[in-house]
């Protein structure tokens, strides 16, 4: 698939819009998020991503505790100009001496989004990725001890300085956003939106990035792999994958869960696709402002993430998803209670 096919969106704000693929490439797990991932199977992927067109990339400070970010700079030395970067702040945290050593929970110190602190880490990132601007800067996750304003504010004087294009937050409110809003347009907004996460639709912020015009970018779409039907029980989870701290991976959830992706599984086969193309298409067909961000550490993985754009979903398909999705009761929150807890302020 050449990038010609895949479909683009328009992107932006009022008065600075570019095109984006709805298809982009969330790039979290390759910094040991879900185990090993050698460097030269990552940059692999990251390259094919780029020939493919899925350039829209997602990476954080804390991907790694850096090590994400430094990553992609070994691509963007030489394909800057193909990729639209996106990155995001706001887990105050120690980078190690070395890359990937340390934990997630021993190096954050907590959730930050002080002016200071926002000027320090956009600095930082933007010497590990290696440019001199970020497309897409997102508060990663919002403050609670700091008025949206005020960290807003200091978003859009990095837009006056050139330093970053748009403003985006994630797993933000309703009301969050809309306060943000009237600081400064925000361009998008990061939820997790998949099958077996409808949060969005529920809690009004789906609502509210339609009346805005914000693009909805949907993380995890495949529920961390999970609805791609690649897993079966939680033996399949590496020893240090992160997903072993999730409640819905539990070995009392796991089988439970599975329940929908033995539905997918049935539908896809009627079409002659993977369940995982089904869960992609589905969400991409939810709403017309968004964009999807899978990732994987597979080039062929990613090969069909990116033709899941070429899915058509009728209307009787999309009844007969709606339909598996409201018969199973899923089990396990989507986060472990301390991360659950960042999400929706």
């Amino acid at each position: 698939m050449s990038s010609s096919e895949i479909e683009m969106i328009e992107f932006g704000v009022p008065g600075d819009k570019v095109l984006v693929p709805r298809i982009g490439f969330g790039t979290m797990g390759l910094s040991g998020t879900y185990g090993e991932a050698p460097e030269e199977d990552s940059l692999r992927v990251l390259n094919r991503a780029a020939d493919l067109g899925s350039t829209l990339w997602d990476t954080a400070d804390v991907y790694g505790l850096g090590h994400n970010e430094r990553l992609l700079g070994k691509v963007l030395s030489q394909r800057r100009s193909e990729i639209f970067l996106c990155t995001k702040f706001g887990h105050d945290f120690h980078e190690p001496s070395s890359a990937m050593s340390g934990s997630f929970t021993s190096m954050v110190k907590g959730i930050n989004g002080r002016p200071e602190y926002i000027r320090q880490a956009v600095e930082n990132s933007l010497k590990r990725l290696g440019v001199d601007k970020i497309d897409l800067y997102y508060q990663h996750r919002v403050d609670p001890e700091v008025e949206i304003e005020e960290t807003v504010g200091a978003l859009a004087e990095l837009v006056r300085q050139g330093k970053i294009r748009y403003i985006g937050l994630s797993e933000c409110s309703a009301e969050t956003l809309r306060r943000a809003y009237k600081v400064h347009p925000i361009a998008a907004v990061q939820s997790e939106y998949n099958a077996w996460t409808l949060d969005v639709e529920s809690n009004g912020v789906l609502d509210a990035c339609r009346e805005l015009g914000v693009t909805l970018v949907a993380y995890s779409p495949l529920g961390r792999g999970f609805l791609s039907g690649q897993l079966r029980g939680y033996a399949d989870l590496s020893a240090n994958d992160s997903r072993r701290t999730h409640p819905r991976f539990q070995p009392e959830n796991f089988d439970n869960n599975l329940r929908i992706v033995r539905e997918f599984e049935k539908l896809a086969e009627k079409k002659g696709i993977s369940a995982g193309q089904l869960a992609l298409a589905w969400v991409l067909a939810q709403e017309k402002n968004l964009v999807v961000i899978p990732g994987t550490r597979k080039v062929q993985n990613l090969e069909d993430n990116v033709a899941a754009g070429k899915v058509a979903l009728e209307g009787e398909d999309l009844k007969s998803i709606r339909a598996i999705i409201d018969s199973v009761v899923i089990s396990g929150e989507r986060y472990p209670e301390f991360l659950l807890k960042r999400v929706g302020l």
